[in-house]
């Protein structure tokens, strides 16, 4: 009996020691859909590195950090993914997330990045996201989009919940300074409604609740590749477009910290950028070639970008004063 008893646990020893390694990764629920990059990204880096990933799709990204910052120590994340540079200062403060020294002078962005915690893996433009065949008067800056007859309606973010949202506020503060809480007394009538996350305000402009939704200038190249249409575009501002920068760092508590920070330097690949334009819909910051349908696209010269410390020391301040202008 001994002796099967030993048998049994050497076998037991041998299969736990075959079994792949699982990366969690906490992310927003559109990047880990099935339509969405994480199926793709799992299958390349799994092979790649003989692990398995598990992607957790949270109804945003700053969910997501909600999340880990209730789990603490004791989350299941390796690692965290889609914040962007207006809220990763944010994060770093809390002392969850691990450094790591990354080279990104090779990487494609349109503004010098630099960061020891969080690697940048994609890009693109906030935009106002029209219908051609429906909106033939279309706005080309922010005094244009409060200007437009009473019953013109648009959708947005909430920028505590939704990185969209607080990069519109952010566009709008870049633009008014002192002002903004002005230009957003005259925008309130507008706004139709203001959804938690980005995946509920486009489903409402899709549905033709809305004559416009806060998106990105990309969105369209979805719509022409998938649906074959090319009545969705992004209108263009003259004073230029704010940008969002999509970033990911490892979880200092993570039990496979080596794999995380390998996993990091995989976002800079080829392998990765590829699957980025045709399943998140944004610029990969790693050189790949894009589809032809970007060419299409509205591509902002100049990226509005406010400094991610900039940001951590007045966010709370310009969430209340949209607050205060939209409340009244």
């Amino acid at each position: 009996m001994i002796k099967i008893i030993y048998v049994l646990l050497l076998l037991t020893l041998v299969i736990c020691s075959n079994e792949k390694p699982i990366l969690t990764i906490y992310t927003y629920d559109a990047f880990a859909a099935s339509w969405g990059p994480a199926p793709k990204i799992a299958k390349a880096f799994g092979q790649e590195n003989n692990c398995t990933l598990k992607f957790i799709g949270v109804s945003s990204s700053i969910g997501a950090l909600r999340k880990i910052q209730l789990e603490g120590k004791k989350t299941k994340a390796d690692i965290l993914l889609g914040l962007d540079t207006s809220i990763a200062q944010a994060a770093k403060k809390t002392g969850l997330f691990a450094p790591y020294d990354l080279n990104t002078s090779s990487l494609e962005l349109p503004v010098v990045y630099q960061d020891d915690t969080f690697v940048p893996f994609d890009y693109s433009f906030f935009a106002f996201v029209y219908d051609t065949d429906k909106l033939k008067n279309v706005p080309d800056s922010f005094e244009a989009l409060a200007s437009m007859p009473k019953d013109f309606k648009i959708v947005i973010q909430d920028p505590r919940s939704s990185t969209a949202g607080l990069g519109l506020l952010l566009w709008v503060k870049s633009v008014y300074g002192d002002k903004a809480g002005e230009y957003w007394k005259r925008l309130a009538p507008h706004i139709l409604t203001i959804t938690k996350g980005w995946s509920e305000a486009y489903g409402l402009f899709l549905k033709g609740e809305a004559d416009m939704v806060l998106s990105y200038t990309t969105s369209p190249a979805y719509h022409i590749m998938e649906e074959h249409k090319t009545n969705i575009k992004a209108a263009a501002f003259k004073k230029g477009h704010y940008g969002q920068i999509e970033v990911a760092a490892a979880l200092k508590s993570s039990t496979h910290l080596i794999l995380a920070k390998k996993f990091l330097a995989f976002m800079q690949s080829p392998a990765f950028a590829s699957i980025i334009p045709t399943t998140n819909w944004a610029y990969p910051v790693a050189k790949t070639s894009l589809p032809k349908a970007f060419g299409a696209l509205h591509r902002p010269k100049k990226m509005i970008l406010m400094d991610g410390e900039k940001v951590e020391a007045e966010r709370k301040a310009i969430i209340n004063e949209w607050l205060n202008a939209i409340q009244k």
